[in-house]
């Protein structure tokens, strides 16, 4: 539960007294919201005192009469917007015209409550009123959050893309200047190295753009009733190429099984899984993904004979940007993001990610996703 505070002004203490009596129990409940709201009222008996208290302690909701000795509330309304205060207004008044409500709601008034009201039509009015603080508070989050993600992208993509394009540049001198002769084939190796750099560029920006979709365009309509164990086969020949490069055995068990979601959240999902499992495998080893029910839902398991990770490994596994470096990852490219991709997706379906793991000896993920 949540409490916001009002500030009513308005010049009769009758209509004060009664405003906080009214909402003193009032509580606000929407389906939407994550907690209730209820209200703690102040007070204040002019323009001029309503302005100290805003400046010294600015309230979540103003209800503000319009006709106050000395400065009216048009006139408190003006400052609050040329000030650009976070305070959501409504006028109370009894002079109510087409032209006040206009005036007021161009100045920032969220609501028009002509006197004399009835509880219900005030309780009404603030019910309004919070659900749109409410919403205000969604939309400057998403904003935020969006701000954020825009500088952690660019910077990230800044930073690493800074050293692959520098020894591009580097190899493409080499190959220019003729510094190892004449012969082509005396440049298989720097070309080899070229196109390393290029396919760790081309994972970088798929993983980033990937994590913004995820944090930022989630769409309710896209979900289907997906065969989860054809995805999971078409990521396992997605990673065939990679595996028969380093001798990695793929191995798929399960039956099959369907899943209500967006198709593209579990493809990022079995990709990503897949694809570490296959990097961090000793050349030789094997990979098993398998799709069963178990008692909280779904479980993908993700299992590989690989070098394995510590507990304090672990604990930092599902941070963005956070990439694993020891003796035993050294040459071994990636953005740090997939597996804090998988662990959003996870928590999109309301499902986790628990990971198992010994070094040197391979590491087990097992997604768990709830089943309505």
């Amino acid at each position: 539960m949540k409490t916001l505070s009002i500030l009513v002004v308005d010049d009769e203490p009758g209509i004060r007294s009664g405003i906080k009596r009214i909402l003193a129990g009032h509580r606000v409940s929407f389906p939407f919201m994550d907690d209730d709201y209820i209200f703690d009222c102040r007070e204040a008996a002019s323009g001029e005192e309503a302005m100290a208290m805003l400046e010294e302690s600015p309230p979540e909701i103003l209800l503000l009469d319009n006709k106050l000795p000395g400065m009216d509330g048009m006139e408190v309304l003006e400052i609050i917007r040329q000030r650009k205060m976070d305070i959501m207004v409504a006028m109370i008044t009894s002079y109510a015209s087409l032209e006040i409500a206009a005036k007021a709601t161009g100045d920032g008034a969220w609501d028009f409550i002509p006197k004399p009201f009835t509880p219900a039509e005030l309780k009404a009015s603030i019910d309004l009123i919070t659900k749109q603080y409410f919403l205000k508070k969604i939309r400057r989050t998403m904003k935020e959050e969006g701000k954020k993600i825009r500088y952690q992208f660019l910077s990230v993509l800044s930073h690493e893309l800074k050293s692959p394009i520098n020894a591009l540049e580097g190899y493409l001198q080499m190959i220019k200047d003729r510094e190892l002769g004449e012969s082509l084939q005396e440049y298989d190796a720097v070309l080899d190295r070229s196109l390393q750099r290029v396919d760790g560029m081309r994972t970088l920006i798929m993983d980033l753009l990937d994590f913004t979709k995820i944090r930022l365009e989630r769409k309710d309509e896209r979900i289907e009733h997906v065969n989860l164990s054809e995805r999971a086969q078409m990521a396992l020949s997605t990673i065939k190429p990679l595996a028969i490069q380093r001798n990695i055995s793929l191995r798929y068990t399960g039956e099959e099984t369907y899943y209500n979601a967006d198709p593209l959240d579990l493809d990022i999902m079995l990709n990503n899984l897949l694809s570490n499992a296959v990097k961090y495998s000793h050349e030789g080893g094997s990979v098993e993904v398998s799709i069963h029910q178990v008692d909280q839902g779904l479980e993908i398991r993700v299992e590989d004979s690989g070098i394995g990770m510590s507990e304090e490994e672990i604990s930092q596994l599902f941070k963005e940007f956070v990439r694993i470096k020891n003796s035993r990852t050294k040459g071994i490219d990636g953005s740090g993001l997939g597996l804090s991709i998988v662990s959003k997706i996870a928590e999109l379906y309301g499902g986790h990610i628990h990971v198992k793991s010994m070094p040197e000896k391979g590491s087990e993920f097992s997604v768990i996703l709830p089943v309505s």
